[in-house]
C-alpha cells in the first residue's frame, strides 16, 4: 500500500515546495499524510463539486493546481465554499494538497507543457529568480575529497544548468593545532599540525543549504569541519517566472492565433493591435503572467501569452509585441497532465483520475 506521504514526496521532488513565490500557499491544505492512498483526484481547482466527486470515486487524496487555503482565516464556519471545501474533507478523512507557483516556476511545469504543446523548440526561462543560489567552499583532506564531493552532489550541490556533479577543487595546506579535550581527526593535541587538503566549491540552491551541510558534516572526517556559504548574484536559470521559446517555422500572426484557439481548446482569444510581423519567437506565462510583459518585450519575443491582463496592458504593448490572452483556466488547465505523468512514473499501478469538473468560474455567451 502506498501511503499519501510518498506521493507528495514525488511531486515536491519535481516541484519543490521553497519554489513558490512568497505570496503563495503551495502544500498541504488539510488532512493526515500518513494514511493509506486509495486513489487521488487530480484538478485545477477545489470546489464542493470536486470533494463530492473525490468522495465517489473513493479518492482520499485531491491535487490541485490553486490551492484550496490561499488566504489565512480565523475560523470554519462554512459561510464560505472554501470553509465548507475543508470542513468536508475533514469528515471525509480527505487530504487536499496544492502545487501552485512551485509548479509554475520549475522547469518542466506548467509553462513548459505549453510551449511543448504549442510545439516550440529551445525552451528557457524568461525571468530566472534571483538570489537563489548559495557557493559552499570546504576544506577536506586529499585521501577524503572524493567521499565528501560524491556526498555533497548526492545531496543535491553540483547542478549548472544540464550540467551535474560541478566542482572547483584547489590543493594545498591546511594547519591546525588541537586544543585540550579535543578528539583530532590527524594531529596531535598540543601540536602544530600540517595537512594536504583540497580546497571543494560548488553551487547550491540556497533552499537546499540544511541538507547539504547536513551531508557535509555526515561525510567530512574532521571533528571541526571548515565551510563556508556564499550568496551568488548569478540568475539561476534552472527556476523562475515564464519561458521563452522558438517556433520551427515563422506564422503569421493572425494564424497562429487561431492555432492556438483550437489547440488548446479556448472559447475566446483576445489580443493586442496586429502589428504585421511574423511569430517565431513565443513567450508564455500561464495565468496571471501580465507582470512579465516588460521580460517578454526585452528579451525580443514577437508574441506574448498568458492567461490574465489588465485593459491597459493591451494598450502599453504599441507595436513592440503582439499580447495575446487566453483565460486564467485555460491556460493551467494541463496541470492535471503534469501530476499524472509525475506520480504514474514513480507509482504507475496507482488509481489516477482527473476531474471532470469544469471549475473555470469564467462563462462565454
Amino acid at each position: 500500500m502506498i501511503k499519501i506521504k510518498d506521493i507528495l514526496r514525488e511531486i515536491e521532488r519535481y516541484a519543490p515546495l521553497p519554489l513558490q513565490e512568497n505570496f503563495d500557499n503551495a502544500g498541504v491544505q488539510v488532512g493526515d499524510v500518513n494514511q493509506f492512498a486509495s486513489g487521488a483526484l487530480l484538478c485545477l481547482d477545489v470546489t464542493e463539486a470536486v470533494i463530492d466527486e473525490a468522495i465517489e470515486k473513493d479518492c482520499n487524496l485531491i491535487i490541485s493546481h490553486h490551492p484550496l487555503a490561499f488566504r489565512a482565516f480565523k475560523s470554519l464556519t462554512g459561510s464560505t465554499y472554501i470553509e465548507r471545501c475543508m470542513i468536508k474533507a475533514c469528515k471525509e478523512n480527505i487530504v487536499v494538497y496544492a502545487a501552485h507557483t512551485n509548479l509554475d516556476n520549475v522547469v518542466g511545469g506548467v509553462n513548459y507543457r505549453l510551449a511543448e504543446l504549442i510545439g516550440l523548440q529551445n525552451v528557457r526561462i524568461l525571468s530566472p529568480q534571483k538570489n537563489a543560489l548559495l557557493k559552499l567552499v570546504t576544506f577536506v583532506p586529499e585521501k577524503y575529497a572524493e567521499l565528501v564531493r560524491t556526498t555533497l552532489f548526492n545531496s543535491g550541490a553540483g547542478c549548472i544548468g544540464n550540467y551535474d556533479s560541478s566542482s572547483y577543487n584547489l590543493k594545498g595546506e591546511g594547519t591546525f593545532r588541537a586544543g585540550e579535550n579535543c578528539h583530532p581527526f590527524c594531529g596531535e593535541i598540543g601540536e602544530l599540525h600540517v595537512e594536504n587538503e583540497v580546497r571543494i566549491e560548488t553551487v547550491l540552491p540556497a533552499y537546499k543549504m540544511s541538507d547539504v551541510k547536513q551531508a557535509l558534516l555526515s561525510a567530512h572526517p574532521y571533528e571541526e569541519p571548515v565551510y563556508d556559504f556564499y550568496p551568488l548574484n548569478n540568475q539561476w536559470e534552472q527556476a523562475g517566472s515564464g519561458i521563452v521559446g522558438e517556433l520551427p517555422e515563422s506564422e503569421e500572426e493572425l494564424n497562429f492565433l487561431q492555432r492556438i484557439k483550437e489547440l488548446l481548446n479556448i472559447e475566446c482569444v483576445k489580443y493586442s493591435t496586429i502589428i504585421g510581423k511574423p511569430i517565431r519567437e513565443v513567450a508564455i506565462c500561464s495565468g496571471s503572467g501580465a507582470f512579465l510583459i516588460k521580460d517578454a518585450i526585452n528579451y525580443g519575443a514577437d508574441i506574448f501569452i498568458t492567461g490574465e491582463a489588465k485593459y491597459n496592458d493591451f494598450y502599453d504593448v504599441e507595436d513592440r509585441i503582439l499580447l495575446a490572452v487566453i483565460g486564467h483556466y485555460e491556460s493551467e488547465v494541463c496541470t492535471k497532465e503534469i501530476f499524472c505523468n509525475i506520480i504514474s512514473k514513480r507509482f504507475p499501478n496507482f488509481a489516477l483520475h482527473f476531474s471532470k469538473v469544469n471549475t473555470n468560474p469564467v462563462k462565454y455567451l
